[in-house]
């Protein structure tokens, strides 16, 4: 009994809870110590200011601790105090590339011509901009080919006053303007605009001829119109790199008209000869319509004529002299026709 209650002594019970409470306690501590020392030695060594619990406490917020920390390390050595651990968790959380956005900033301070600050560039990032890029093409301007020859068409092609074609190629040099970079048009709109202010331009001049002596002209009246305007880019200068002389547009077109005109011209005439023809063929329905009175007219000539000669109305003498005159009347023209045909 005595063994029985030494070993069911509470304080020894309570000793022993404690003692298997205590090893797990510094299991998990040493578990932390052990996955985040690594991350938590830089930290320390760099002076970027994340310690162990808060390490602890991004595995909880589904941070990835080692992303921060490297990002934040990034800032410090480069000098940005405005870019704080709970900043770059809020941009991770939000969807944001954190170590892109601490590299764009860093790009920016060394160029020293480019003013970016930490809420500007991660509100490029969330925009879905590659605010690095966007940078690096404030730093080193950007060429881009005018008209875009991945599209299918290598030429602008544009029509002098007098007619005569020409077709350019141009080179245009963008510089990114961050601040615009949000809810600005993008490379494809700066083209268009270019395209269409050489096509304005090669439209306004009087002769082609001009437009070849100063090709400048063109890239001088494209940069007045400010075709940057609402667009994520500065443009810096417009270069003509080729101009060929195309087709007689003037020429063509004048041609064109000349043969539409002429088919025009025919189809008049043609409609006046068929309303021609078709009244023609309307007089020789009436003669023939005539020619049937006449001949219905003479078929009651004999009757008349003998009723006449019954109703003592025509004698047989006067009879016979009509009938001579009407052979003498025939007689006389089939001489005047014989004559006729003899001449």
């Amino acid at each position: 009994m005595y063994l029985f209650a030494q070993e069911t002594n509470p304080l020894q019970v309570l000793l022993i809870i404690g003692a298997i409470a205590f090893c797990v306690v510094f299991l998990v501590i040493f578990g932390v110590f052990v996955k985040f020392f690594r991350l938590w030695i830089q930290s320390v060594t760099t002076g970027a200011g994340i310690g162990i619990l808060d390490l602890l406490g991004m595995t909880f917020r589904k941070v990835d601790p080692e992303v921060i920390v490297r990002a934040q390390i990034m800032a410090v050595k480069a000098g940005l105090s405005e870019v704080t651990s709970r900043s770059l968790e809020a941009h991770y959380l939000a969807g944001g590339r954190v170590n892109l956005v601490v590299q764009a900033m860093i790009a920016a301070s060394k160029a020293k011509i480019v003013d970016l600050d930490y809420k500007l560039a991660t509100a490029i990032d969330l925009a879905g901009r590659n605010v690095l890029e966007a940078v690096q093409t404030s730093v080193n301007p950007k060429v881009i080919d005018c008209p875009t020859p991945s599209k299918g068409r290598l030429t602008l092609d544009g029509v002098a006053k007098n007619g005569i074609q020409l077709k350019v190629k141009a080179r245009v040099t963008v510089r990114a303007n961050l601040r615009q970079l949000i809810g600005g048009a993008t490379e494809e709109t700066i083209i268009a605009r270019v395209g269409e202010g050489i096509v304005s331009a090669i439209g306004s001049s009087e002769t082609h001829g001009a437009v070849l002596e100063n090709p400048d002209r063109i890239s001088k009246t494209v940069l007045e119109r400010r075709l940057d305007s609402q667009t994520a880019f500065e443009i810096v200068s417009i270069d003509i790199a080729d101009i060929d002389v195309g087709d007689n547009i003037g020429a063509r077109l004048q041609a064109d008209q000349a043969e539409a005109d002429t088919q025009v011209a025919r189809a008049k005439a043609e409609g006046r000869r068929a309303l021609a023809v078709a009244q023609e063929q309307e007089n020789i329905a009436k003669i023939e319509a005539a020619r049937a009175k006449v001949v219905e007219a003479e078929i009651e000539v004999p009757t008349a004529i003998s009723e006449a000669i019954h109703s003592g109305k025509l004698g047989l003498m006067d009879y016979y002299r009509l009938k001579n005159i009407q052979a003498d009347t025939e007689m006389r023209g089939a001489i005047s026709k014989a004559g006729t045909n003899v001449a």
